[in-house]
C-alpha cells in the first residue's frame, strides 16, 4: 500500500460530473499484413506489461470521509478483458468519425474501483490503418511518463522480438477503514512539521531568487518584492526584473465558461521540417513558432466570431520538472507557467518575437518559487477543502460569471525522432488527447514524432462547436508565416484528411447571442478591465431580436406552407376516392341493367 502524492491526488479532486482527470493518446498504425490482428497483439502485450509496470495493476483506496490523500494497492480482482476493448468505425471510416468516437470515449469517467486505465483498439479506418486509444488517469501518469509508456509498448525495429515475459504478481487485500483512519491520524500529526519546513523553504527560495544573502535581509526587502509581483508589466522599469504572475482575470472568449460532460476532438499534422524552416527564418525556437501558430489561429478564430480582445490571451503551459533521478517514475512531475498569447498583434512575424518574450518572462515564475516547493505544498493541502472548493466552483457555475486567470492550455510535448513499431506495425502518428476544465473549455496539445508535428485539440462540445475549423486555422497559420517571412517550404503541404461531417458543425455566427450573452455577463461582473470586442449593447440586442423574429416568422411560414400542402394532398386524395367510388357504382349499375335485359 502506497499513498498518492498531493499532486497526484489533486487530479482526482479536480473531477466533477462535467470534468475528467484522465489524459489520452491516439496512436495510428499501419497494418503490416492483411491477416494482422491488432486486438490480439494489444491484448497480449498489455497483459504481459501488467506484471512489469505498477500503474497497470494498482487501484485506488479512498480514506473514509476524504480526510487524507488516497492510497494505491495492487488490485486483487484484476480483469484484463475489462481494460482492453475492441471497436470499429462505420464506413467509410473518415478522420472526423474517428475523432467523434474518441471524443465520446474520453467524455466518460473512469471506474475508481479498478486500475485507472483503458485501451481501445479501433478498426475500420478508411485507409486500412488501425488506431489505439490509451486512456490513463492523470493521477497515475503525466505527459512525460506517458511518452515513457509509449516507448515501452513499442519497438525500435519492425522485426524486433518481444522479449518481455509475464511476471507473476499478487493482489493486495483491501485495507479496512480502521487501518486507513489509523494511518490518517499518523499523517495529520506529522503535517505541522511539514508545514513549518515548507514555510522556511519558501522564504529561502524567495530570498535566493531576489539575490539576498541572509534570511534576515528578506524582511527589509519584502516591500519591494511584493511591489514587483503586483505591478503591471507595462509599468515596470525592466522586463528582465519582472515576473509574469496573473493577478487579474483573463479577457473573455467563447470557450471560457462552465463545461458540459460532452467533448469534441479534432486533429491535424504538419511537417516538422517546415516548422524548423520557420524557426530559422524568425530566429526563434521550435517552441516559439508553435506558440505563435496557436496564437495566430486563435486570433483568426476570434476575429471570425467578432470577439477579439484588445489584450493578449493567457495560456497555461505545462512544464515537466523531471530530472531523471526520481525514485518513482510513475508519479506526476509536472508544473506550469502562464504566458501571454499576443492575439492583439496583427503581424505574424512579430507574434513569434512576442511569444518568445512572453515565454522567457513566464519561465521566471519557476525561478521565483521552485516547482519542487509547490509540489511539497500540495502534500499539506487538506483533501476535504480542495475537493469541496472545486465542487463549489462547479455547482455555482462561477466560470459563467467571472473569467479565470487563464484562457487556454497550450502544451508542446517532444516525442521520439525515430520510427516506432508495435508488433511489426509501424506507428504513423501519435496525437495527444488532453483534458479541459470549468472556465477553460479548450486545450491545444502538440506532440512531435519522427518528421511531423501532430496537433490535438479538445474542447467542450457546446462552447466550441466548430472545432475542426479552429484546427484547420493552425495549419493555415503555418502558410501565413511562410508568406510573411518569405521562407521556402521544406516539404509541400498536404491536404486535410478525409471527413464526412459526422463530427462537424456549422460555425457560430459572429453575432451569436450565446457568445454575446456569455461575454456580456462576465463584463458586467468583472468590470470594464476585462473588456473585449464582443457583440453587446442595444444594437446587438436589436440585431439578435430581429434575427429571432425573422427565424420565428420563417418557421411559421414554413409550417403554414407545410399544413396547406398537407390539406391540399388530403383533398386531392379524397376527390380521387370519390371518383373511384362513382365509377365503381356506375359500372355495377350498368352490369345489372345488362343482366335484366338478357332475362
Amino acid at each position: 500500500m502506497k499513498q498518492l502524492s498531493g499532486l497526484d491526488a489533486s487530479f482526482l479532486y479536480m473531477e466533477t460530473p462535467n470534468t475528467y482527470g484522465h489524459v489520452n493518446g491516439l496512436a495510428i498504425y499501419e497494418r503490416p499484413s492483411e491477416d494482422f490482428d491488432p486486438f490480439e497483439h494489444v491484448h497480449e502485450r498489455f497483459g504481459v506489461l501488467v506484471g512489469h509496470l505498477e500503474p497497470m495493476r494498482r487501484r485506488l483506496v479512498e480514506v473514509p470521509f476524504g480526510l487524507d490523500h488516497p492510497y494505491w494497492i495492487d488490485d486483487p480482482d484484476f480483469d484484463i478483458d475489462y481494460h482492453v476493448r475492441h471497436i470499429g468505425l462505420a464506413p467509410p471510416g473518415a478522420a472526423d468519425q474517428l475523432c467523434e468516437q474518441v471524443a465520446r470515449i474520453v467524455g466518460r469517467h473512469m471506474d475508481r474501483r479498478r486500475p485507472l486505465w483503458e485501451v481501445y483498439v479501433i478498426e475500420g479506418l478508411a485507409d486500412g490503418r488501425w488506431a489505439m486509444l490509451t486512456k490513463y488517469h492523470h493521477a497515475t501518469i503525466d505527459g512525460a511518463s506517458g511518452v515513457m509508456m509509449l516507448r515501452i509498448l513499442t519497438d525500435p525495429e519492425r522485426d524486433a522480438e518481444w522479449t518481455r515475459e509475464p511476471v507473476p504478481w499478487k493482489g493486495e487485500a483491501i485495507p479496512s477503514d480502521i487501518d486507513l483512519l489509523s494511518a490518517t491520524v499518523r499523517h495529520l500529526v506529522a503535517n505541522p512539521v511539514k508545514a513549518a519546513r515548507l514555510q522556511l523553504k519558501l522564504i529561502r527560495s524567495l530570498a535566493e531568487s531576489a539575490g539576498i544573502d541572509s534570511v534576515s535581509g528578506a524582511a527589509t526587502q519584502a516591500r519591494d518584492a511584493i511591489k514587483a509581483l503586483v505591478t503591471p508589466a507595462k509599468d515596470r522599469e525592466s522586463s528582465e526584473a519582472s515576473v509574469s504572475i496573473p493577478v487579474t482575470p483573463a479577457p473573455p472568449t467563447p470557450w471560457n465558461a462552465s463545461v458540459t460532460p460532452n467533448r469534441r476532438f479534432a486533429m491535424r499534422s504538419v511537417s516538422l521540417d517546415n516548422i524548423k524552416a520557420l524557426k530559422d527564418a524568425t530566429e526563434g525556437t521550435i517552441n516559439d513558432v508553435v506558440m505563435a501558430i496557436c496564437t495566430g489561429a486563435l486570433r483568426e478564430y476570434l476575429l471570425r466570431h467578432g470577439c477579439l480582445p484588445d489584450e493578449p490571451l493567457r495560456a497555461m503551459v505545462p512544464v515537466s520538472i523531471r530530472t531523471g533521478d526520481e525514485d518513482d517514475v510513475w508519479t506526476n512531475r509536472v508544473s506550469g507557467i502562464v504566458a501571454d498569447l499576443p492575439v492583439n498583434c496583427a503581424d505574424p512575424v512579430e507574434r513569434v518575437a512576442l511569444c518568445r518574450e512572453a515565454m522567457n518572462l513566464a519561465k521566471r515564475q519557476m525561478d521565483l518559487v521552485p516547482a519542487e516547493t509547490m509540489m511539497e505544498a500540495s502534500q499539506i493541502t487538506s483533501p476535504v477543502i480542495a475537493a469541496s472548493a472545486i465542487r463549489l466552483v462547479g455547482r455555482l457555475k462561477l466560470a459563467d460569471r467571472v473569467n479565470s486567470p487563464i484562457n487556454v492550455v497550450v502544451s508542446n510535448v517532444p516525442g521520439p525522432r525515430e520510427a516506432l513499431y508495435f508488433a511489426g506495425a509501424r506507428l504513423d502518428a501519435y496525437i495527444p488527447v488532453s483534458t479541459i476544465s470549468d472556465g477553460v473549455g479548450l486545450n491545444i496539445t502538440v506532440h512531435s514524432y519522427e518528421d511531423r508535428l501532430d496537433f490535438g485539440l479538445i474542447a467542450d462540445r457546446e462552447l466550441v462547436p466548430d472545432l475542426w475549423e479552429l484546427t484547420d486555422l493552425h495549419v493555415d497559420e503555418v502558410a501565413r508565416l511562410f508568406e510573411a517571412t518569405g521562407a521556402e517550404w521544406a516539404v509541400a503541404p498536404k491536404p486535410p484528411p478525409m471527413r464526412v461531417g459526422v463530427a462537424g458543425a456549422d460555425p457560430l455566427p459572429p453575432s451569436s447571442d450565446v457568445v454575446a450573452e456569455r461575454i456580456a455577463t462576465k463584463r458586467a461582473v468583472a468590470g470594464p478591465s476585462v473588456g473585449a470586442k464582443a457583440p453587446a449593447g442595444k444594437a446587438a440586442s436589436k440585431t439578435t431580436a430581429s434575427r429571432k423574429a425573422a427565424s420565428r416568422k420563417a418557421a411559421s411560414t414554413k409550417a403554414a406552407s407545410k399544413k396547406a400542402a398537407s390539406r391540399k394532398a388530403a383533398s386531392k386524395k379524397a376527390a380521387s376516392r370519390k371518383k373511384a367510388t362513382s365509377k365503381k357504382e356506375a359500372s355495377s349499375k350498368k352490369a345489372a341493367t345488362s343482366r335484366a335485359a338478357t332475362t
